[in-house]
Protein backbone atom coordinates (compact mmCIF):
# COMPACT_ATOMS: atom_id res chain seq x y z
CA UNK A 1 0.00 0.00 0.00
CA UNK A 2 1.21 3.50 -0.86
CA UNK A 3 -1.06 6.23 0.44
CA UNK A 4 -0.43 9.54 -1.31
CA UNK A 5 -1.07 12.76 0.59
CA UNK A 6 -2.46 15.51 -1.61
CA UNK A 7 -4.13 17.84 0.91
CA UNK A 8 -2.01 20.51 2.65
CA UNK A 9 -2.11 20.70 6.44
CA UNK A 10 -0.12 20.59 9.64
CA UNK A 11 2.23 17.66 10.02
CA UNK A 12 1.39 17.11 13.71
CA UNK A 13 -1.89 17.34 15.59
CA UNK A 14 -2.43 18.89 19.03
CA UNK A 15 -1.17 15.69 20.69
CA UNK A 16 2.06 15.87 18.73
CA UNK A 17 1.18 12.85 16.58
CA UNK A 18 1.34 12.60 12.79
CA UNK A 19 -1.86 13.91 11.25
CA UNK A 20 -1.59 12.04 7.97
CA UNK A 21 1.09 9.35 7.47
CA UNK A 22 2.02 8.58 3.88
CA UNK A 23 3.97 9.94 0.95
CA UNK A 24 3.79 13.00 -1.26
CA UNK A 25 5.87 14.59 -4.00
CA UNK A 26 6.37 17.93 -2.23
CA UNK A 27 6.42 19.34 1.31
CA UNK A 28 2.69 19.96 1.52
CA UNK A 29 2.51 19.14 5.23
CA UNK A 30 3.74 21.91 7.51
CA UNK A 31 6.46 21.04 10.02
CA UNK A 32 7.08 23.10 13.14
CA UNK A 33 9.50 22.23 15.91
CA UNK A 34 7.11 23.93 18.34
CA UNK A 35 4.37 21.37 17.58
CA UNK A 36 6.45 18.48 18.93
CA UNK A 37 5.17 17.07 22.24
CA UNK A 38 7.98 14.56 22.81
CA UNK A 39 11.10 15.11 24.89
CA UNK A 40 12.90 18.04 23.23
CA UNK A 41 16.26 16.28 23.55
CA UNK A 42 14.98 13.64 21.12
CA UNK A 43 14.33 16.05 18.25
CA UNK A 44 16.56 15.39 15.24
CA UNK A 45 16.93 17.85 12.37
CA UNK A 46 19.43 17.83 9.51
CA UNK A 47 20.23 18.91 5.96
CA UNK A 48 22.53 16.60 4.00
CA UNK A 49 23.75 17.46 0.51
CA UNK A 50 25.56 15.10 -1.84
CA UNK A 51 27.12 16.52 -5.01
CA UNK A 52 28.89 14.29 -7.50
CA UNK A 53 29.99 13.53 -11.05
CA UNK A 54 31.73 10.43 -12.42
CA UNK A 55 35.06 11.23 -10.69
CA UNK A 56 34.40 12.99 -7.39
CA UNK A 57 31.75 13.48 -4.74
CA UNK A 58 31.28 15.93 -1.89
CA UNK A 59 28.96 15.32 1.08
CA UNK A 60 27.97 18.11 3.47
CA UNK A 61 25.90 17.85 6.64
CA UNK A 62 24.54 20.32 9.15
CA UNK A 63 22.60 18.58 11.91
CA UNK A 64 20.98 19.66 15.16
CA UNK A 65 20.08 16.57 17.15
CA UNK A 66 19.27 18.61 20.26
CA UNK A 67 21.81 17.06 22.60
CA UNK A 68 24.40 17.03 19.81
CA UNK A 69 25.12 19.23 16.80
CA UNK A 70 27.17 18.16 13.80
CA UNK A 71 29.00 19.69 10.87
CA UNK A 72 30.50 17.14 8.50
CA UNK A 73 32.28 17.25 5.14
CA UNK A 74 33.45 14.35 2.95
CA UNK A 75 35.55 14.43 -0.19
CA UNK A 76 35.34 11.21 -2.20
CA UNK A 77 37.59 10.27 -5.13
CA UNK A 78 36.02 7.54 -7.26
CA UNK A 79 39.06 7.28 -9.54
CA UNK A 80 41.34 6.22 -6.66
CA UNK A 81 38.68 4.74 -4.34
CA UNK A 82 39.70 7.12 -1.56
CA UNK A 83 37.77 9.37 0.78
CA UNK A 84 38.17 11.45 3.89
CA UNK A 85 35.48 12.69 6.24
CA UNK A 86 35.89 15.28 8.97
CA UNK A 87 33.06 15.73 11.45
CA UNK A 88 32.89 18.39 14.14
CA UNK A 89 30.53 17.89 17.06
CA UNK A 90 29.01 20.32 19.52
CA UNK A 91 26.77 19.57 22.45
CA UNK A 92 23.29 20.57 23.60
CA UNK A 93 22.49 22.70 20.56
CA UNK A 94 18.76 22.26 21.32
CA UNK A 95 17.57 23.87 18.10
CA UNK A 96 19.95 26.85 18.26
CA UNK A 97 21.33 25.90 14.85
CA UNK A 98 18.01 27.22 13.49
CA UNK A 99 17.56 24.75 10.69
CA UNK A 100 14.61 25.96 8.56
CA UNK A 101 11.18 24.37 9.02
CA UNK A 102 10.98 23.84 5.26
CA UNK A 103 13.41 23.00 2.47
CA UNK A 104 11.77 25.53 0.17
CA UNK A 105 13.55 28.56 1.59
CA UNK A 106 15.74 29.76 4.42
CA UNK A 107 19.40 29.80 5.33
CA UNK A 108 21.46 27.97 7.92
CA UNK A 109 24.95 28.88 9.11
CA UNK A 110 27.46 27.51 11.59
CA UNK A 111 30.53 29.62 12.33
CA UNK A 112 33.22 29.03 14.93
CA UNK A 113 37.01 28.86 15.19
CA UNK A 114 37.16 25.57 13.29
CA UNK A 115 34.62 25.95 10.51
CA UNK A 116 32.35 28.33 8.66
CA UNK A 117 29.58 26.61 6.71
CA UNK A 118 26.51 28.10 5.03
CA UNK A 119 23.54 26.57 3.24
CA UNK A 120 21.79 29.46 1.49
CA UNK A 121 18.45 29.21 -0.32
CA UNK A 122 16.75 32.23 -1.92
CA UNK A 123 13.96 30.07 -3.46
CA UNK A 124 15.66 30.31 -6.87
CA UNK A 125 18.94 28.54 -6.22
CA UNK A 126 20.98 27.13 -3.38
CA UNK A 127 24.54 28.04 -2.47
CA UNK A 128 26.70 25.81 -0.30
CA UNK A 129 29.85 27.35 1.15
CA UNK A 130 32.42 25.94 3.55
CA UNK A 131 35.81 26.90 4.97
CA UNK A 132 37.38 24.42 7.40
CA UNK A 133 40.76 25.21 8.97
CA UNK A 134 41.87 21.65 9.65
CA UNK A 135 40.18 19.28 7.25
CA UNK A 136 42.92 16.68 6.85
CA UNK A 137 46.61 16.54 7.79
CA UNK A 138 46.28 20.01 9.32
CA UNK A 139 45.44 21.50 5.93
CA UNK A 140 42.38 23.66 5.23
CA UNK A 141 39.52 22.93 2.85
CA UNK A 142 37.40 25.44 0.98
CA UNK A 143 34.43 24.80 -1.28
CA UNK A 144 31.54 26.54 -2.95
CA UNK A 145 28.66 25.12 -4.96
CA UNK A 146 25.60 26.49 -6.73
CA UNK A 147 22.56 24.21 -7.02
CA UNK A 148 19.78 25.08 -9.45
CA UNK A 149 17.01 23.69 -11.67
CA UNK A 150 15.36 21.86 -8.78
CA UNK A 151 13.07 19.10 -10.13
CA UNK A 152 9.31 19.49 -9.91
CA UNK A 153 8.81 16.34 -7.81
CA UNK A 154 10.65 14.93 -4.83
CA UNK A 155 10.21 12.01 -2.43
CA UNK A 156 8.47 13.09 0.78
CA UNK A 157 7.36 10.66 3.47
CA UNK A 158 5.72 11.09 6.87
CA UNK A 159 6.46 7.98 8.91
CA UNK A 160 5.14 7.12 12.39
CA UNK A 161 6.62 4.66 14.91
CA UNK A 162 4.35 1.98 16.38
CA UNK A 163 6.13 1.95 19.74
CA UNK A 164 5.79 5.71 20.34
CA UNK A 165 2.94 7.77 18.92
CA UNK A 166 4.86 11.01 19.48
CA UNK A 167 7.81 9.77 17.44
CA UNK A 168 7.87 10.45 13.70
CA UNK A 169 10.11 10.95 10.72
CA UNK A 170 9.39 13.64 8.13
CA UNK A 171 11.80 13.30 5.24
CA UNK A 172 12.32 14.77 1.80
CA UNK A 173 14.78 13.55 -0.82
CA UNK A 174 15.33 15.97 -3.71
CA UNK A 175 17.10 14.00 -6.43
CA UNK A 176 18.75 15.46 -9.53
CA UNK A 177 19.42 19.15 -8.92
CA UNK A 178 21.98 20.57 -11.33
CA UNK A 179 25.16 21.77 -9.70
CA UNK A 180 28.47 23.51 -10.32
CA UNK A 181 31.31 24.60 -8.08
CA UNK A 182 34.76 23.78 -6.77
CA UNK A 183 36.74 22.24 -3.93
CA UNK A 184 40.15 23.63 -2.94
CA UNK A 185 42.45 21.44 -0.84
CA UNK A 186 46.26 21.18 -0.59
CA UNK A 187 46.75 23.64 -3.47
CA UNK A 188 44.63 21.47 -5.74
CA UNK A 189 41.37 22.79 -7.15
CA UNK A 190 38.73 20.31 -8.26
CA UNK A 191 36.15 21.89 -10.54
CA UNK A 192 32.63 20.51 -10.87
CA UNK A 193 30.96 21.44 -14.16
CA UNK A 194 27.20 21.92 -14.51
CA UNK A 195 27.33 19.72 -17.62
CA UNK A 196 28.03 16.56 -15.64
CA UNK A 197 27.41 17.35 -11.95
CA UNK A 198 24.19 16.68 -10.05
CA UNK A 199 23.19 17.07 -6.41
CA UNK A 200 20.66 15.68 -3.98
CA UNK A 201 19.28 16.86 -0.67
CA UNK A 202 18.29 14.63 2.25
CA UNK A 203 16.13 16.89 4.43
CA UNK A 204 15.06 15.27 7.69
CA UNK A 205 13.04 16.40 10.71
CA UNK A 206 11.65 14.22 13.45
CA UNK A 207 11.68 12.40 16.75
CA UNK A 208 13.05 8.89 16.54
CA UNK A 209 13.03 5.87 18.76
CA UNK A 210 16.31 5.06 20.50
CA UNK A 211 17.54 2.12 18.40
CA UNK A 212 17.08 1.75 14.65
CA UNK A 213 18.58 0.53 11.39
CA UNK A 214 17.96 2.03 8.00
CA UNK A 215 18.80 1.22 4.40
CA UNK A 216 19.01 4.04 1.86
CA UNK A 217 20.20 4.34 -1.71
CA UNK A 218 20.00 6.94 -4.46
CA UNK A 219 21.44 7.83 -7.82
CA UNK A 220 21.02 10.25 -10.68
CA UNK A 221 22.47 10.82 -14.13
CA UNK A 222 21.70 11.26 -17.80
CA UNK A 223 20.59 8.57 -20.25
CA UNK A 224 19.93 9.69 -23.83
CA UNK A 225 19.48 13.30 -22.66
CA UNK A 226 16.93 12.25 -20.02
CA UNK A 227 17.64 13.06 -16.38
CA UNK A 228 17.13 9.78 -14.50
CA UNK A 229 17.07 9.45 -10.73
CA UNK A 230 15.93 7.10 -8.00
CA UNK A 231 15.49 6.94 -4.25
CA UNK A 232 15.22 3.61 -2.46
CA UNK A 233 15.12 2.69 1.21
CA UNK A 234 13.45 1.12 4.22
CA UNK A 235 14.20 -0.09 7.71
CA UNK A 236 12.74 1.97 10.53
CA UNK A 237 9.36 3.32 11.46
CA UNK A 238 5.94 2.03 10.42
CA UNK A 239 6.02 2.17 6.62
CA UNK A 240 2.69 0.37 6.16
CA UNK A 241 1.22 3.58 4.69
CA UNK A 242 3.96 4.14 2.13
CA UNK A 243 7.52 3.32 1.11
CA UNK A 244 10.13 5.88 0.10
CA UNK A 245 10.93 4.11 -3.16
CA UNK A 246 10.56 6.36 -6.18
CA UNK A 247 11.91 6.90 -9.70
CA UNK A 248 12.37 10.32 -11.30
CA UNK A 249 12.36 11.02 -15.03
CA UNK A 250 13.07 14.64 -16.00
CA UNK A 251 11.85 15.72 -12.57
CA UNK A 252 8.58 13.74 -12.53
CA UNK A 253 7.99 11.04 -9.92
CA UNK A 254 7.07 7.39 -10.57
CA UNK A 255 6.16 5.56 -7.36
CA UNK A 256 7.59 2.14 -6.53
CA UNK A 257 6.43 -0.28 -3.87
CA UNK A 258 9.00 -2.36 -1.91
CA UNK A 259 12.71 -2.67 -2.74
CA UNK A 260 15.08 -5.08 -1.00
CA UNK A 261 18.84 -4.58 -0.53
CA UNK A 262 20.79 -7.85 -0.87
CA UNK A 263 24.16 -7.23 0.79
CA UNK A 264 26.62 -10.13 0.42
CA UNK A 265 27.39 -12.09 3.59
CA UNK A 266 30.36 -14.37 4.25
CA UNK A 267 30.30 -17.80 5.90
CA UNK A 268 30.57 -16.21 9.35
CA UNK A 269 27.48 -14.10 8.71
CA UNK A 270 29.39 -10.84 8.34
CA UNK A 271 28.33 -8.43 5.62
CA UNK A 272 30.95 -7.77 2.96
CA UNK A 273 30.12 -4.33 1.64
CA UNK A 274 32.72 -4.21 -1.14
CA UNK A 275 31.51 -7.35 -2.87
CA UNK A 276 28.74 -7.10 -5.52
CA UNK A 277 25.20 -6.44 -4.22
CA UNK A 278 21.83 -6.97 -5.86
CA UNK A 279 18.52 -5.14 -5.49
CA UNK A 280 15.09 -6.53 -6.21
CA UNK A 281 11.52 -5.27 -5.88
CA UNK A 282 8.18 -6.93 -5.27
CA UNK A 283 6.72 -5.21 -8.35
CA UNK A 284 9.83 -6.05 -10.46
CA UNK A 285 10.25 -2.38 -11.37
CA UNK A 286 13.70 -2.00 -9.81
CA UNK A 287 16.05 -4.89 -10.56
CA UNK A 288 19.73 -4.06 -10.17
CA UNK A 289 23.25 -5.34 -9.81
CA UNK A 290 25.56 -3.07 -7.85
CA UNK A 291 29.35 -3.04 -8.12
CA UNK A 292 30.91 -1.14 -5.19
CA UNK A 293 33.77 1.34 -5.62
CA UNK A 294 34.32 2.57 -2.07
CA UNK A 295 32.79 2.09 1.38
CA UNK A 296 32.57 5.37 3.28
CA UNK A 297 32.37 3.78 6.70
CA UNK A 298 32.42 5.17 10.21
CA UNK A 299 31.82 3.62 13.61
CA UNK A 300 31.35 5.27 16.99
CA UNK A 301 30.49 3.25 20.07
CA UNK A 302 30.48 4.81 23.52
CA UNK A 303 27.89 2.54 25.06
CA UNK A 304 24.62 4.42 25.20
CA UNK A 305 25.42 6.12 21.89
CA UNK A 306 26.43 3.99 18.93
CA UNK A 307 26.59 4.59 15.18
CA UNK A 308 27.78 2.08 12.60
CA UNK A 309 27.59 3.47 9.07
CA UNK A 310 28.42 2.02 5.68
CA UNK A 311 27.71 4.30 2.71
CA UNK A 312 28.88 2.41 -0.34
CA UNK A 313 29.36 4.22 -3.64
CA UNK A 314 29.35 2.20 -6.82
CA UNK A 315 27.76 1.46 -10.18
CA UNK A 316 24.20 0.25 -10.76
CA UNK A 317 23.37 -1.91 -13.76
CA UNK A 318 19.85 -3.15 -14.42
CA UNK A 319 16.31 -2.13 -15.34
CA UNK A 320 13.76 0.33 -14.01
CA UNK A 321 10.13 0.41 -15.16
CA UNK A 322 8.05 3.59 -15.23
CA UNK A 323 4.38 3.94 -14.30
CA UNK A 324 3.35 3.46 -17.94
CA UNK A 325 5.41 0.28 -18.33
CA UNK A 326 8.34 1.88 -20.15
CA UNK A 327 11.61 0.06 -19.42
CA UNK A 328 14.85 1.98 -19.00
CA UNK A 329 18.17 0.16 -18.78
CA UNK A 330 20.93 1.52 -16.56
CA UNK A 331 24.56 0.56 -17.07
CA UNK A 332 27.39 1.58 -14.73
CA UNK A 333 25.10 4.25 -13.30
CA UNK A 334 26.88 5.88 -10.35
CA UNK A 335 25.03 6.11 -7.05
CA UNK A 336 25.24 4.77 -3.53
CA UNK A 337 23.57 2.41 -1.11
CA UNK A 338 24.00 2.37 2.65
CA UNK A 339 23.20 0.52 5.83
CA UNK A 340 23.27 2.51 9.08
CA UNK A 341 22.67 1.30 12.62
CA UNK A 342 22.14 3.87 15.36
CA UNK A 343 21.51 4.01 19.08
CA UNK A 344 21.09 7.71 19.84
Amino acid sequence: MNKQITTPGKLLNEQGELTNPGYSTSLIQEYSRNDIKANKLKIKEWDYYLIYNDKYAVALTIADNSYMGLVSVSLIDFTQAKEHTTSLMSFFTNGKTNLPSTSKKGNVEVKNKKVHIQFLNNEKERRLLLKMKNYYKKKPLELEFRLFDEPEDSMVIATPFKENKKAFYYNQKIIGMKAEGYVLYDNEKITFSKENTLALLDWGRGVWTYKNTWYWGAGHGYINDKLIGFNIGYGFGDTSNASENMLFINGKAHKLDQVTFNIPVNKKGKEEYLKPWTFTSNDKRFEMDFMPIIDRKAKTDIGIICSDQHQVFGKFTGTIILDDGTKIHLKDFIGFAEKVYNKW
